[in-house]
């Protein structure tokens, strides 16, 4: 009896053993239209607007580095923050690109892509939520579900993914 147990366990052990298999330690290919780096070159209604952000994301495999430089023509920060109402922020991470939404999880960094723990504007993570209305070759048109305003990204620069192993 015990016999015929231990084998049924070791048999549907090995079974369950070998129906599992870890993922390749290599990153992901990521959407091969988002390959580039792709930037903001204008806001609509900037000259009316009393703040707004450019964007600059390049995409390589499933990794993403944004480029985000605000202009404010009203000082709401800190006097030595607000830099002249000019200033850039940093993030790096990955993204997930699913039917018609493109999602980004990074945390914001210094300019040199190192985690950013502490000094002006934000810190921590930065979700982004972009919903694709349009593209092209050379030009998406996106929407933020929690601002107003469309961002039309042009591709600078196109990138060829090269998967290369996670650390």
């Amino acid at each position: 009896m015990y016999r015929r147990l231990s084998f049924l366990l070791i048999l549907l052990s090995g079974l369950l053993a070998s129906a599992c298999s870890l993922n390749p330690n290599i990153q992901d290919k990521g959407a091969e239209f988002l390959q580039g780096v792709w930037n903001e070159d204008s806001v609509v209604y900037q000259d009316k607007l009393l703040q707004y952000t450019q964007h600059q994301f390049t995409f390589t495999c499933d990794s993403v580095y944004a480029r985000l430089s605000t202009t404010a023509k009203v000082n709401t920060v800190i006097d030595s923050c607000y830099q002249n109402g000019h200033w850039t922020e940093y993030a790096k991470g990955n993204y997930l690109f699913r039917n018609d939404t493109l999602f980004i999880s990074a945390t914001f960094t210094k300019p040199d892509y190192k985690q950013k723990i502490s000094g002006c504007h934000r810190i921590g993570l930065y979700l982004k939520t972009l919903i694709v209305k349009r593209r092209t070759a050379d030009t998406l048109y996106l929407q933020s579900p929690d601002q107003h305003l469309p961002i039309t990204l042009v591709l600078k620069q196109k990138i060829i993914c090269n998967p290369k192993p996670i650390d």
